[in-house]
């Protein structure tokens, strides 16, 4: 499905062509979404800012929610770097305490004189 009822997707091609008539033929945005047959001209304008923003790239986005395969890989990628993070930090931890221990010590031995 294609998300709300009555919504329609554009080819990569309309909204290309769009954006090329914006940019290099000067036409309003209603002017080319009554050349195109596109519903909003709203539409066109947030094409030209992505364009202009991210260039040909964004275009060929994917559209929706990323696949659960690719968001739990990228979670288990955070994790592991989060554990190597906490590991180091451990390590450090375990050394400035164990510095700290030696710190006061007194080398001679003291008798109570009472």
């Amino acid at each position: 499905m294609s998300g709300r009822k009555g919504m329609k997707h554009y080819r990569v091609e309309i909204k290309q062509e769009a954006v090329r008539l914006v940019l290099e033929e000067h036409l309003t945005y209603a002017a080319v979404a009554t050349r195109l047959e596109i519903r909003k001209a709203e539409r066109i304008e947030v094409w030209v800012r992505k364009y202009r923003e991210e260039g040909e790239a964004s275009f060929h986005k994917p559209i929706g929610r990323p696949l659960k395969s690719q968001a739990e890989e990228r979670e288990l990628e955070r994790l592991r770097m989060e554990n190597a993070l906490l590991k180091k930090f451990h390590t450090e931890l375990r050394k400035v305490q164990l510095a700290q221990r030696n710190i006061g010590r007194s080398t001679t031995i003291r008798k109570n004189t009472k």
